[in-house]
């Protein structure tokens, strides 16, 4: 395995590794938002997802094989949830707070970056970016490319897209901050938010082939195979 990062095309700083993204999760509570340099803010669930997995996360759930990677996996609901399912599965999330949240839940994580080098690469089995975790690095196709390179042969991908009041063909890249609607901010970071639509087209692109499609509780979930 190399020991050295792997860099995408967009630089990634460590704006979950600062408050108040570490504050929300430490406690369990919101508010917390991102927000784009026009102003404009995206509500993020803090309460579900420090909460235990709920029926839209179940049909997630029920769709993973083999080892699992959770990708950005936040405070570990998910984790914990596979984990007591029997599946072997990693937890990666660049924030110390959420990694820490899910190991003292049972579940294993890790402090890392999913463009370093991580454990088992090329044999995890199912592959999950939920909860708008396609943004990160803010390339999707990159990111895309990446997580190829951690599956295994013919493993799954389930990535969840911009949610349905979105729309399907959202597409875009920005530059965010955490912001917790109070007037603490942390540093500015790419991001990028992708519909359904979109996010099939950069899958294709990168050499997926959709397994399927589904929506749960007005989220939009995309199944990917290569």
């Amino acid at each position: 395995m190399p020991t050295r990062e792997l860099t995408p095309p967009a630089r990634i700083p460590a704006p979950w590794r600062s408050d108040p993204y570490a504050d929300a999760v430490s406690t369990g509570r919101g508010p917390l938002f991102l927000r784009r340099t026009d102003g404009w803010m995206l509500p993020l669930d803090v309460e579900r997802w420090c909460a235990e997995a709920d029926p839209s996360d179940l049909t997630v759930l029920d769709r993973c094989r083999g080892p699992v990677i959770d990708i950005g996996c936040g405070p570990g609901r998910l984790v914990t949830a596979l984990a007591a399912r029997g599946h072997p599965v990693l937890g990666v999330d660049l924030s110390p707070a959420a990694v820490d949240r899910t190991r003292r839940g049972g579940g294993a994580a890790l402090c890392r970056s999913v463009f370093a080098p991580l454990p088992g690469e090329g044999r995890w089995g199912t592959a999950l970016l939920i909860d708008g975790n396609i943004g990160i690095g803010g390339d999707p196709a990159a990111l895309l490319d990446r997580v190829a390179r951690v599956t295994a042969p013919g493993g799954l991908l389930i990535a969840e897209a911009a949610g349905t009041d979105a729309g399907e063909c959202v597409d875009e890249r920005v530059e965010v901050r955490v912001d917790d609607g109070r007037g603490r901010t942390g540093p500015p970071f790419p991001w990028a938010r992708v519909g359904a639509a979109a996010l099939t087209r950069h899958a294709s692109r990168a050499g997926w082939r959709v397994a399927e499609r589904w929506t749960a509780s007005g989220r939009a979930f995309v199944a990917l195979r290569r």
